[in-house]
């Protein structure tokens, strides 16, 4: 597997996701692995930051923001 083909998979979890519970790295690295794809939470969180994704705390944040809570 390529990096563009994780950082695919990172995006397509991440806009999956339950936006009042934002997946972690150590989850979208669980849910990868469920596919057969072995990666670091440390290699999720390099790539989630080269994709400009914001943290978890951050994603939650921005969705509190927005909704006022």
């Amino acid at each position: 597997l390529t990096s563009d083909v994780v950082k695919k998979k990172i995006e397509e979890l991440i806009e999956k996701e339950n936006k009042e519970k934002p997946l972690s790295d150590q989850h979208m690295a669980e849910q990868l692995a469920l596919e057969g794809i072995e990666i670091s939470r440390r290699t999720i969180t390099k790539y989630r930051e080269e994709l400009g994704i914001p943290s978890t705390s951050k994603r939650k944040r921005k969705k509190n923001r927005l909704t006022g809570r």
